[in-house]
């Protein structure tokens, strides 16, 4: 999963450097997808491995 989003970044990044057309709003579309399923990953994660820490005695 990391490898396909640094891959959407790179493509951001170059569609960016030759303009900002229609592969630009769609790297940005599905960065901003990946983000947000990254985002809310990453939080649950870390609850989780809050709460089985506090649950072990």
């Amino acid at each position: 999963m990391l490898y396909w989003s640094a891959m959407f970044f790179l493509i951001a990044l170059l569609a960016g450097l030759f303009g900002f057309g229609a592969i630009a709003n769609g790297a940005v579309d599905v960065a901003k997808i990946l983000f947000t399923i990254f985002l809310v990953l990453f939080i649950l994660s870390a609850l989780i491995g809050i709460t089985r820490r506090r649950s072990k005695p």
